[in-house]
């Protein structure tokens, strides 16, 4: 069997190393691509172009400079545009330009979802003005959440609990948004139970599930995953069914190969809704890094390429992530206490720590992530945040 080799990967930050590496395991080129030199997925490709992939005409010079068989969108700020034109004139995008297009965006991807799919979402409502977010929040009610059409790690995101908190939300979400446009989606504070992401795989051979992943966010940002996370068969069954239908709409007419990180709530009375989803590796899937057979990046890499994927299966009781956040801007900077975190693990708990390779740090920056495995999933937890607590950023200021 024969499979593309090169990849043009637009995005290299630390799920774009992830999967680089797991595509160069299996033969394939990989051209990095992201707007600033030396980025993660950069250090490990075969070669790599520097420049903001919001600019088309350069977007366009480099496909074709590179001819490459497979287009991988790592990042949501994409001229999205030219990826359809591209597209048509026969470059394969994955998973396709329709399905870059929808989920580059919360409100395209919103509206299949919720008005085309009939899935259950929450309430909302968009704006472009502030006018318009007092509108929607008057229809809506508080609390609520206020976060940027395009955007990434939850940057722009904040709940929203009283009126006199409105126009902050509005100005955050505006000056953390991806791309150019001055959009935000206005939505109902679902009181959820747990949230989960549900990794799903369209390949050759029909769409496969990962086991639930369950996720903690702050400031609407992942800090710990686990897996597999608690829920019933019932619940299971329902995200399963929205997932799918979700991903057969984007992957219409035999395309769309590759795997997309789908992301629900689920509620006290069990009550599953549907929240966003991203055609390419999790964020939260990094615990897949330590507790499946195959890694999410792994799965990525086969169903672009068209390999088989015969089983996933999970390697451990019970995993989990924790991230090493930096707390300051710096270009100057080490880690020490790695061999700390390593010594954590033991026979039946196991611990890795990934270093994503990043240039610079910034308060909040996702820097590295701590992996372990447990006998129960609060096991793996606590042992995950631990070994990420021993590793420490220092600063030469």
């Amino acid at each position: 069997m024969t499979f593309t080799k090169k990849i043009l990967l637009l995005g290299s930050g630390e799920l774009g190393r992830e999967f680089t590496i797991s595509a160069k395991r299996l033969g394939a080129q990989v051209i990095a691509c992201d707007a600033y030199d030396d980025a993660p997925a950069m250090q490990v490709a075969d070669a790599c172009e520097i420049f903001s992939m919001l600019d088309g005409d350069r977007l366009r010079a480099v496909i074709e400079k590179h001819q490459p068989g497979l287009v991988v969108p790592e990042v949501e700020a994409i001229r999205t545009e030219i990826l359809a034109e591209m597209e048509a004139e026969g470059y394969d995008i994955i998973p396709s330009a329709r399905a870059t297009q929808l989920t580059m965006n919360r409100d395209a991807i919103r509206d299949v979802a919720a008005q085309e799919l009939g899935l259950t979402t929450s309430r909302y409502h968009y704006a472009e003005s502030f006018a318009e977010v007092a509108s929607a929040a008057a229809d809506i009610g508080l609390p609520l959440v206020i976060k940027p059409v395009m955007s990434s790690s939850g940057k722009g995101q904040s709940k929203v609990d009283s009126e006199d908190g409105l126009e902050t939300a509005w100005k955050y979400a505006v000056a953390n948004m991806r791309g150019d446009r001055a959009r935000v989606i206005v939505e109902q504070f679902v009181d959820f139970d747990y949230e989960i992401t549900l990794l799903t795989i369209s390949t050759r051979d029909g769409v496969l599930f990962c086991p639930p992943i369950g996720h903690r966010q702050e400031r609407g940002d992942y800090q710990e995953s686990w897996q597999p996370a608690a829920m019933t068969d019932s619940a299971l069954a329902i995200a399963r069914d929205m997932a799918r239908k979700v991903v057969d709409n984007l992957c219409g007419g035999g395309k769309g190969w590759g795997l997309f990180g789908v992301e629900f709530f689920v509620t006290k009375a069990g009550e599953v809704i549907f929240s966003e989803l991203s055609p390419r590796p999790h964020d939260t899937g990094m615990v897949t890094l330590i507790g499946q057979n195959l890694s999410e990046f792994d799965l990525h890499a086969r169903a672009i390429l068209g390999l088989p994927i015969p089983h996933i299966a999970l390697t451990a009781t019970a995993s989990a992530s924790a991230v090493i956040l930096a707390d300051r801007e710096s270009e100057n900077f080490a880690f020490t206490g790695i061999g700390d975190a390593l010594a954590l693990g033991r026979e039946g708990a196991e611990v890795d720590v990934r270093i994503f390779g990043k240039p610079v740090t910034r308060p909040y920056r996702r820097m590295g992530v701590a992996l372990a495995t447990g006998a129960d999933s609060d096991a793996a937890r606590e042992l995950a945040k631990r070994a990420a607590d021993a590793v420490k950023i220092i600063f030469d200021e």
